[in-house]
């Protein structure tokens, strides 16, 4: 079988995962109104047109147990794929989805360490009291050491924890870990409502990220920031949430099929030539 793309685009990309839709390769029979969609040439081949990437599919006509339809059905009753505009929304849902994702994992294990610390503060702060009776005790015999110091400071920070506050974060760390699986799960199924809750949930963790930015300058802060200010600003612009640019009521979705299917400029439709490629 040969494919001969048009073009290499999103579209391309999400036949290559998910396979091509031509509805002209398992049909018995094509009519010569079908040849927007597939045509038989002359040597026995079938040509059929993918829907949603436009690449033409070099193949033969179906045998009997492949066959779906006799014929190609109305528009309205095929299983129309989406391409354009309403596809790439789609795939940026999808990638901010495992974004979130992947926050939700990391709170959730930060959820799980924080829970083992809280139960095990009393016996974590003694080997920490411990730990930094020693080093100090070293440190006193060889003279100061930038790395004796440092260590020190962070084991008398251990040792001064209160379970108060390991607890605090802990519950913190597990409401965000929902927050975030539910935003994934949502934004997967692209349920408007997970929109909304990802700009809010976002919006609300910012000063936080420029807190801790402003703190110590790093590349890994710099880039959670700049992400999640462009998640806030794509999804309030392309999404039209909260009334920008007219709303839910703006948003026009359906693919216009039958400019899609028209022939150009009424010419008989042929397939492009380029070096055909194997799939």
């Amino acid at each position: 079988m040969r494919v001969w793309p048009r073009h290499w685009n999103i579209e391309t990309l999400v036949c290559s995962m998910r396979g091509h839709v031509t509805p002209a390769a398992t049909v018995a029979a094509l009519r010569g109104d079908d040849r927007e969609v597939g045509f038989e040439a002359e040597n026995g081949r079938r040509y059929s047109r993918c829907l949603r990437c436009d690449a033409w599919i070099e193949g033969f006509a179906p045998s009997a147990e492949d066959v779906t339809s006799e014929l190609i059905p109305p528009l309205g009753e095929l299983e129309l794929p989406r391409r354009g505009r309403p596809l790439h929304d789609a795939v940026i849902l999808r990638l901010i989805a495992i974004d979130r994702g992947l926050h939700a994992v990391v709170f959730g294990l930060l959820t799980i360490a924080l829970t083992v610390v809280d139960t095990k503060l009393f016996d974590l702060q003694s080997f920490a009291r411990d730990a930094a009776d020693r080093l100090d005790g070293v440190a006193s015999n060889t003279g100061p050491h930038a790395s004796h110091d440092t260590l020190s400071r962070e084991l008398h920070r251990i040792a001064e924890l209160r379970q108060g506050t390991i607890t605090t974060l802990a519950i913190t760390a597990a409401v965000y870990c929902v927050i975030e699986g539910v935003e994934a799960v949502g934004l997967w199924r692209e349920r408007r409502w997970a929109e909304y809750l990802t700009v809010v949930a976002t919006a609300g963790f910012l000063p936080f990220e420029i807190h801790e930015l402003l703190d110590r300058v790093s590349l890994f802060r710099i880039g959670a920031l700049v992400v999640n200010i462009a998640i806030l600003a794509y999804l309030i612009y392309a999404k039209r949430l909260f009334g920008v640019r007219g709303g839910v009521h703006a948003v026009h979705e359906q693919i216009d099929w039958a400019g899609v299917l028209a022939p150009p400029s009424g010419a008989e439709p042929e397939p492009p030539h380029p070096t055909p490629t194997r799939s």
